[in-house]
Parts: structure tokens; C-alpha cells; sequence
């Protein structure tokens, strides 16, 4: 009999299947799955589309950091963001469309991935990416880390009124955001069966 989960043990994300026959490798699997992760999410970030009235583009770096973080879980999700945000806080340009450096108005999402990413793993744990209805609200609690951190700080940055901070920097977002939670619920789930039907 098949089911939507693969028969993997209690507590494993995507990338525990990943074969690390020592510790040596389990370590050089892991140094590889946060740099990895970092690297996605800086090329994901180039895909950018401005919003009018807003300083926030629409990009794919969200979608990027909550895949990561599922995938890898909440340890190496939250290194490889960390990576991510100090890199880019360092100067290489692979914040949305080629920024770089703290402080910049969109930087409070780059914070709120940080977590978002650490929430998502910590949730695909305990199975929240094997079934088409967890993997949805896996990915809407993600995203709602990412706004809680990032549309307060856009305020701040800016000067907005947390009201249109909200205007600027969430609502444009939404419909975005369920298109992104739609393809995670296909993609994840889809893998752990897969992962499943072979096992």
C-alpha cells in the first residue's frame, strides 16, 4: 500500500535522505546543503519585479528561503540564510535585484526569512511538507514570519505609517504569495511520495 509519506524515519526533512555514510561526510553533506541553500536563494533574489508605489519588489527569494528551510530543516535553513543575509550585508549584490548591505528598506525581509526559514524546517520535522494541507500552512505561517519582521521594519526605515507600510509592503504581495504556496504544495509533497513509491 502506498501513502503520501515515504516510510523515512520519524523527524527527517528532504535532505536527511541525502546518503552521509560517516560523520566526515554527514559534515561535508551539510557544509554543501548551506551553501547550497544561500546560493539559491541569492539567485532567486535577481528575479525581481518592481511594484508601483512600493520600495519592495516582487522576487523570488521568499519562495527560495521557506523551499530551503523545508528541505533542509530548521538548523541548516536558519545557517543558510545567516549566510545569505551576511553576505549580502558584506557587499556581494545578490539581495532583490543586485542590492547589497544592511539598512536598505526591504532588508527586514531578508530578516524575516532568516526566521521563516527556521520555523518552516522546524515544521517539516514534524511532517508539515508531507501532505498537500500541511505543506499550505507550513508555507502561509513562513510568510507571515517574513511580513511580521519585514513590514515593521519597512516603517521604520521609511517612515511610513505602519498602515501603509502594510499597503505597500504586504497586500501587492498576496496573490504572489498563494501562487508560491501552490507550487510548494505540489513540489513538496509530490517528492516524499515519490520518496516513497521507490522505497
Amino acid at each position: 500500500m502506498s501513502t503520501a509519506a515515504a516510510p523515512t524515519r520519524s523527524g527527517a526533512v528532504l535532505a536527511d535522505l541525502l546518503p552521509s555514510t560517516t560523520a566526515t561526510r554527514a559534515l561535508a553533506r551539510d557544509a554543501a546543503l548551506v551553501l547550497g541553500g544561500a546560493a539559491l536563494t541569492g539567485i532567486a533574489a535577481q528575479i525581481a519585479v518592481p511594484v508601483p508605489g512600493s520600495p519592495v519588489p516582487v522576487t523570488g527569494q521568499t519562495f527560495a528561503a521557506l523551499l530551503v528551510g523545508t528541505a533542509v530543516g530548521a538548523r541548516r535553513g536558519f545557517l543558510s540564510l545567516a549566510l545569505y543575509a551576511l553576505v549580502g550585508m558584506a557587499g556581494v549584490p545578490w539581495f532583490a535585484g543586485g542590492t547589497s548591505g544592511a539598512g536598505g528598506a526591504s532588508f527586514g525581509y531578508v530578516l524575516g526569512m532568516l526566521l521563516a526559514a527556521t520555523v518552516v524546517g522546524a515544521l517539516a520535522r514534524r511532517g508539515g511538507d508531507r501532505s498537500v494541507l500541511r505543506t499550505a500552512g507550513t508555507m502561509v505561517l513562513g510568510s507571515a514570519v517574513i511580513y511580521a519582521v519585514g513590514v515593521p521594519y519597512l516603517a521604520l526605515s521609511t517612515g511610513m505609517s505602519l498602515g501603509a507600510a502594510v499597503a505597500a509592503g504586504l497586500v501587492p504581495f498576496l496573490i504572489g504569495d498563494a501562487l508560491k504556496a501552490a507550487l510548494a504544495m505540489g513540489a513538496l509533497p509530490t517528492a516524499w511520495k515519490l520518496i516513497g513509491d521507490r522505497g
